[in-house]
Parts: C-alpha cells; structure tokens; sequence
C-alpha cells in the first residue's frame, strides 16, 4: 500500500477538495479513508494517486487527472453521436470545447433533451451502459391530457405495462402539473432500453410532447442550461463510481 515515491495522503485528499491538509489528517485518523481496501490510520502514508484506490466514508476519489467525464445539457433535435451521414447536428460542437477525446454514454434521442454525460473513462462508461449496473435515470415527461388529473396513468406506470420486447416498469412516477390541457410526469426507472419511457406512454395512449432527462445516479441537470457543459465535481464522480463499483 506505501509507496515510497507516492504523494503524502493527506495532501492527495486536500488537493481532491476534502479540505485543508490538517482537516484531511483528522479524516485520517479518524479511520474513515481507505487505500486499496486497507483503513489507513497513520498519518504520512504516500501513495499513487494514478494507481491507487482511495476511499473517504466509502465513496471513490477520482485521482487521475487523465480522464475526464462531463455533464451535457443535449438540446432538442442534436444527434447523440459524433457524426451524421444525414448532416443533422451532433455533439462535435460539444466535445471540441476539451482538449481531450471524450464519448458519449448511453443515448438521448433525437428529439430528447436533458442529463448527457460525456467522457474519456472506459471503465466508467462500460458500467454506466451495461444493464446489470442499473443506474436510475429520472425524466419530466409532458404531455397533452385534457380534463380529469391523469392519475391512472401515474400508477400504471408504477405497476408495469406491457411493450414489444417486454414488461417494463417506473421505479417512480408523480403527477407534477396539470392544468386541464397538459400534464408534467416526473418518471424514475432503471431501464435503458431504446425509447424506453416514450414507449411506455405510447402504450397508454398518451405522446410526450417534450421529454428531459433531469438525473443519472447521483448526477443532476441542475440549472445547466440547453447546450451548457460542465465538468462532474469530484463528488458526484466519486459517487457515481462507487454506485458501478469501482
């Protein structure tokens, strides 16, 4: 676990955003940082921040300064992807802001707003994408409903409905607004299927007429505007990591 060429721990976690160097030596003896699964509790320990995995209260830090992960508010009508044979917008404009290669994870569509992540972390990505994973993912769906609440509609998401390929079923859903022509629905799920939650409208007979993506795990739209980019906090990196188990 020592590294005699390594970096002082508790300059590691200070130069992460836990605090002053002395604040981060209280972490320390306080038993709640871990490298490579040991609790360390003495103070001067070095280690290699590009090699090692440092835990604070369970949540992986994210040392390498190589790899990079970025939140994308996608606008409407852009093409998730880095090219178009039909020449619509992509996300080129997007990923040229950085200076480093970066890919999207997973898909918004075409017609899709909200939460896109972007980034250069092979590992991150794979187990943001693979089912077995899971992330939450929360959407605000709109959509036309006029007269009565549709308040059936919220608990038969809930409940499941029946598509092409199978059952799908909310995690959550909330009537957040209607006033008599629209409706807002806010919809958690783990399902990442192609055009999962239009789908399970569609299969009620009701089509959204705006869909955004407002959360991934731990990670918030906030008030990134259409177009925005911002790079994840070291936080939200950290816990969104320990949510794929890394």
């Amino acid at each position: 676990m020592h590294r005699e060429d390594g970096e002082r721990l508790q300059k590691v976690l200070a130069q992460a955003g836990l605090g002053s160097r002395r604040a981060c030596e209280a972490l320390i003896a306080q038993g709640r940082v871990a490298v490579d699964g040991v609790i360390v509790t003495e103070q001067g320990v070095r280690v290699d921040p590009a090699r090692q995995a440092v835990h604070v209260d369970g949540r992986r830090l994210q040392l390498d300064g190589g790899t990079l992960t970025v939140v994308l508010n996608k606008p409407r009508k852009v093409m998730t992807s880095l090219g178009d044979p039909e020449g619509r917008r992509d996300l080129t404009e997007f990923v040229e802001r950085y200076d480093q290669r970066l890919y999207h994870v997973g898909r918004l569509d075409y017609e899709t707003d909200g939460l896109l992540l972007l980034s250069n972390d092979g590992e991150l990505t794979h187990r943001l994408t693979h089912p077995s994973f899971a992330i939450e993912k929360t959407y605000v769906c709109r959509f036309a409903a006029p007269g009565a609440p549709p308040r059936g509609l919220v608990k038969t998401l809930r409940e499941g409905v029946e598509l092409e390929d199978g059952p799908a079923r909310a995690d959550s859903a909330k009537l957040v607004a209607h006033n008599g022509r629209e409706a807002v629905v806010e919809v958690t799920l783990h399902e990442g299927r192609n055009r999962i939650v239009r789908r399970m409208f569609a299969s009620q007979g009701f089509e959204l007429t705006h869909l955004t993506r407002t959360r991934i795990g731990p990670v918030l739209l906030g008030d990134l505007r259409p177009g925005q980019t911002r790079e994840l906090t070291r936080r939200e990196l950290g816990t969104l990591m320990a949510e794929v188990g890394l």
